[in-house]
C-alpha cells in the first residue's frame, strides 16, 4: 500500500502532498511563537470558550444528504431551488437547525449520518439509473434491500456493457470523478464482431476524428491467449458510447464490452452481479490521489 501512495520522483507535488507538508512545518515552529500566535487578548476572568459550529451550512447539508456536489449546491441555493421551512433561502452559508425542514423540488431532503462507498461489478441488461419510466431493470433493483441511504451512480455504463461501477452519496467525490480535468483512468475489455486488422488498430492508436471531436485512447492492443476479436483498451474519455464508437469508426461492432479497471479499482474477487464497500485506503486514494 505504501507504494501506492508514494509520490514519484519529479511528479508534481499533489494537493495532499501540500497538505501534509503544511501540518508538518507547523509542528516545528517554536514553541514561543504557537504560543504569542493563538495568545488570547481578553481578560482570563471574561474570556470563554471560542463558541463550535454544530449545525452545519445549507451548501454543505445538500451535499452531505448526496443531492450533488457543494458547488452545484451553492448554485441550487442562489437559483431559489431550496426552500427552508417552505420558505426560500438564498444564502449558502446559512446554518441549518436540527428543527428545520429542507426541501429540493418539493421533496424533504435528510441528512446524511455516514457516507456509503460500493462498488458494483454490473450485470448486462441493467440500466445505471436509480429508475427507468420503460420498466427495464435498473440499479435500484440490485440496491433494493441492501441500501436504505439514497445513492447515485458515478457516471454510467451502457445497458450492455458489463463491469465496475462505483456508487456512493458522497456528491464532491462523484463531482471530482466525473470532471474531466481529473482524467480517470478506465480499462475495458472488448469482444468484436470480426477479427482486428493490424492496420484497423494502428489506426486507432494514432486517433481518430468522430463527429464530436478527436480521440486517441491511452492504449490498445490484442488480449493475451485470445482470439484476434477480444482487445483490452485504456483511455481517460468519458464521452457517451466512446468505446463502441471507437471500433464503429473503423468497421466493427462490439459484441461484449466489460469494464474491467475504474480509478484504480479492480473486478478482483468481485464476481458479475455483486457488490462491496470500499475500503478505507481505496476511498482516501479516490479523495487524494489522481487514480
Amino acid at each position: 500500500m505504501e507504494e501506492r501512495f508514494k509520490r514519484s520522483k519529479g511528479k508534481k507535488e499533489s494537493n495532499f502532498d501540500k497538505f501534509k507538508k503544511k501540518e508538518s512545518a507547523k509542528s516545528k515552529e517554536p514553541s514561543e511563537l504557537r504560543k504569542r500566535t493563538f495568545k488570547s487578548t481578553k481578560n482570563p476572568e471574561n474570556s470563554r470558550e471560542e463558541k463550535v459550529e454544530t449545525t452545519p451550512r445549507l451548501n454543505k447539508y445538500l451535499a452531505n444528504a448526496g443531492i450533488c456536489s457543494r458547488r452545484a449546491a451553492d448554485k441550487l441555493i442562489a437559483d431559489g431551488e431550496i426552500t427552508v421551512n417552505d420558505q426560500v433561502v438564498n444564502q449558502p452559508g446559512y446554518h441549518v437547525q436540527p428543527s428545520d425542514t429542507i426541501k429540493y423540488q418539493g421533496r424533504e431532503i435528510s441528512p446524511v449520518e455516514q457516507k456509503i462507498y460500493i462498488l458494483l461489478n454490473k450485470p448486462r441488461d441493467i440500466i445505471t439509473t436509480l429508475s427507468d419510466e420503460k420498466g427495464r431493470k435498473s440499479i435500484h433493483d440490485i440496491l433494493k434491500g441492501k441500501v436504505s441511504t439514497h445513492v447515485f451512480p458515478v457516471g454510467r455504463l451502457d445497458r450492455d456493457t458489463t463491469g465496475l461501477l462505483l456508487i456512493t452519496n458522497d456528491g464532491d467525490l462523484t463531482k471530482r470523478l466525473s470532471h474531466p480535468s481529473y482524467e480517470v483512468k478506465k480499462i475495458y475489455h472488448a469482444t468484436l464482431n470480426k477479427p482486428m486488422s493490424d492496420e484497423d488498430l494502428n489506426k486507432i492508436r494514432s486517433g481518430l476524428q468522430l463527429e464530436d471531436g478527436f480521440i486517441k485512447v491511452d492504449g490498445i492492443s490484442f488480449v493475451k491467449n485470445a482470439p484476434p476479436t477480444e482487445l483490452g483498451i485504456t483511455l481517460h474519455s468519458g464521452r457517451n458510447r466512446i468505446i463502441r464508437r471507437i471500433f464503429e469508426y473503423v468497421g466493427y461492432d462490439v459484441v461484449k464490452l466489460d469494464r474491467v479497471y475504474y480509478a484504480g479499482l479492480t473486478k478482483k474477487d468481485l464476481p458479475r452481479g455483486r457488490m462491496r464497500d470500499l475500503t478505507r485506503e481505496e476511498v482516501i486514494r479516490l479523495k487524494h490521489f489522481k487514480v
